[in-house]
């Protein structure tokens, strides 16, 4: 490794070779997801958004079916809100939020743009719910451009003009090489003669936080009330607890109190609606 103009970073001096090796292990044998094979940016950010925190072998289903619903960004703005939080739940993908947010970006390109999706990632980090990451995932898959705010080490990286095929590779590399337990040999990693890590063998890693467990988690009960609401106009409370959990007692742990602080949470982030009703605590979903 070597310095570059006197910068902090460091890179292998024969950065072409670095860059070649990467794309050609990925052109010779990848994973053939889907999105891979799409610039739509609709299909694209569905994608990028479904694929957090989430494997991406049980996001394939997810994502077929979810563009079978809503094939198009103006179909999706178009649809009632409660029936995507439900989509999303009934997929298992991770916090309703996001499929309360991707609705919302959708009705911004339509509402906002015409149907004219922003082709840079400043311009697609002001859709709802998108923030860096995304942004710039959407802009290399979709329209192959990159951002100059990436890590400076990661920006001198990539090649010119093969944004797209870069950032694939990379993603690949790290889901199949740089994992937990590294497979470097077994993948047959393009950058072994140049990984520190792979010439000391120590592959300790920064301090990561962790995904919270999801059984048992507040979050696998939001989920679970989203969806039973999506299969009834309305319930109160003592209607619904027990359809969230089959321990809902209305005076217990797990009762009125504890039901009213997820129906709270979800009313903030305005995926539920509470109402009263003769006297009683009425949820429904937000549309």
């Amino acid at each position: 490794m070597s310095e570059q103009s006197g910068e902090s970073d460091s890179l292998p001096g024969d950065l072409t070779a670095v860059q070649d090796a990467l794309v050609e292990w990925y052109e010779a044998d990848h994973r053939d997801y889907p999105w891979r094979r799409t610039d739509d940016p609709y299909e694209v950010l569905v994608s990028e958004v479904m694929s957090q925190q989430t494997q991406l072998d049980r996001v394939v289903a997810a994502w077929a079916d979810f563009l079978e619903r809503w094939p198009a960004v103006e179909d999706l703005a178009a649809a009632d809100r409660g029936e995507v939080v439900g989509f999303w739940t009934d997929h298992s993908l991770g916090y309703n939020n996001r499929a309360k947010y991707l609705h919302e970006a959708a009705r911004q390109v339509t509402g906002e743009r015409d149907g004219e999706w922003p082709r840079d990632p400043d311009g697609l980090s002001e859709l709802m719910g998108v923030g860096p990451y995304t942004a710039n995932a959407v802009a290399s898959f979709a329209f192959n451009t990159g951002n100059g705010e990436f890590e400076a080490t990661a920006q001198r990286l990539m090649p010119e003009g093969q944004s797209r095929v870069w950032n694939n590779a990379i993603m690949e590399l790290g889901g199949v090489a740089c994992e937990k337990t590294p497979d470097c040999d077994g993948a047959q990693c393009p950058w072994r003669e140049w990984c520190s890590a792979y010439q000391s063998g120590d592959f300790t890693a920064p301090d990561v936080p962790t995904q919270p467990e999801f059984e048992g988690s507040r979050r696998q009960f939001r989920g679970r009330v989203v969806s039973v609401l999506n299969e009834y106009d309305e319930l109160a409370l003592d209607e619904l607890g027990p359809r969230v959990r089959v321990d809902y007692a209305p005076e217990g742990n797990h009762g009125r109190e504890w039901l009213r602080g997820l129906l709270a949470d979800l009313a903030d982030d305005e995926l539920v609606e509470l109402a009263d009703a003769d006297g009683e605590t009425v949820a429904s979903l937000r549309s």
